[in-house]
């Protein structure tokens, strides 16, 4: 079997993501050529700094195609980053920075040469600037798709949050019969594709008990239509339940995905159940974007304590399918 080659973008120089990939070189026979997208200089910096040895090997970009890659060596693209330390505060100096690893790797992904990418993290209030609410927007927006879902997967549960990174007062605002639909159609797509099932899928309400003291209650007329309507079309989805008693585990194991209303609903249980065992997947996209389920994690910086199995776990997942 022909493994096809990984797309990473290291993303925020400042953050555990080369730690993390460093463990993952050292602990996981690693089958798909990886490409990593980053500093040369900075790379250097934290293998010194985390006493990792490794050959780098610089690729030349246009002829990327001609290479026969493995991962003998760190496979880079050298995207140039004026650092004097391994590792310094977070800022904006960055910023500049991660959007040119963004965009040769959205051209490599535009001109077919992989369509497999998993970045790093990176900073959401320095480097979107409010002007996204997430990567998983950021994304969509280099693409120009408007249906798009974040998934958390793990291969006995999986969560997605109807809305993202939104306050939790401009929720209910937000939440709508086509928004649910979009979001269901992509899950389903997305399994039946890449997992090779359709999907039994949860919809939590989004008040307490599913329940509201005022008079517009979203679950009676909102998500319960919706559900009747998609059931009607063949979807196979239950609901809505109340949040705090869907992930109980006589409740969950009837289920592939729980979608919520809003971010901490489900992302909040699903941390707690799987920790580490889990990583985000933008539905909706022409290709697979996964992120390592963590963030910067600046206090754990230069520490080499960051845990690696999110990363290990995104790049075993891409090895498993067609």
């Amino acid at each position: 079997m022909s493994y096809k080659p990984i797309i990473l973008v290291a993303g925020e120089p400042n953050s555990i993501f080369f730690e993390i990939l460093f463990k993952v070189y050292k602990i996981k026979k690693i089958k798909s050529p990886l490409i990593l997208i980053a500093s040369h200089k900075l790379l250097y910096l934290q293998m010194k700094k985390l006493n990792f040895n490794k050959k780098v090997k610089i690729i030349n970009l246009k002829k990327i195609k001609e290479y026969k890659l493995n991962n003998d060596s760190i496979n880079l693209i050298n995207v140039n980053y004026d650092q004097k330390r391994a590792f310094e505060k977070i800022s904006n100096k960055s910023n500049d920075y991660i959007k040119k690893c963004f965009k040769v790797a959205i051209d490599l992904i535009k001109s077919d040469f992989s369509s497999r990418l998993i970045n790093g993290p990176i900073s959401k209030k320095n480097f979107l600037k409010k002007k996204f609410l997430g990567i998983t927007e950021f994304f969509a927006k280099k693409f120009n798709k408007k249906k798009i879902a974040m998934l958390i997967y793990n291969k006995e549960l999986s969560v997605t949050p109807i809305t993202t990174h939104l306050p939790l007062k401009n929720v209910a605002s937000k939440i709508s019969k086509k928004l649910i639909l979009e979001k269901i159609v992509l899950i389903d797509n997305f399994y039946r594709k890449y997992i090779g099932f359709k999907p039994k899928i949860a919809i939590t309400g989004l008040n307490p008990h599913c329940e509201s003291i005022n008079k517009i209650n979203e679950d009676e007329i909102i998500i319960k239509p919706t559900i009747k309507k998609l059931i009607k079309k063949g979807y196979k989805i239950s609901g809505p339940f109340s949040a705090d008693t869907i992930f109980l585990k006589k409740n969950r194991k009837k289920y592939n995905v729980i979608v919520g209303m809003y971010h901490d609903q489900v992302l909040t249980p699903m941390k707690t159940i799987f920790e580490y065992d889990a990583f985000n997947i933008t539905l909706g996209l022409p290709f697979i974007r996964i992120s390592p389920d963590h963030g910067p994690n600046e206090q754990m910086v230069g520490k080499n304590l960051s845990n690696p199995l999110s990363l290990i776990k995104a790049i075993s997942f891409f090895e498993r399918i067609k």
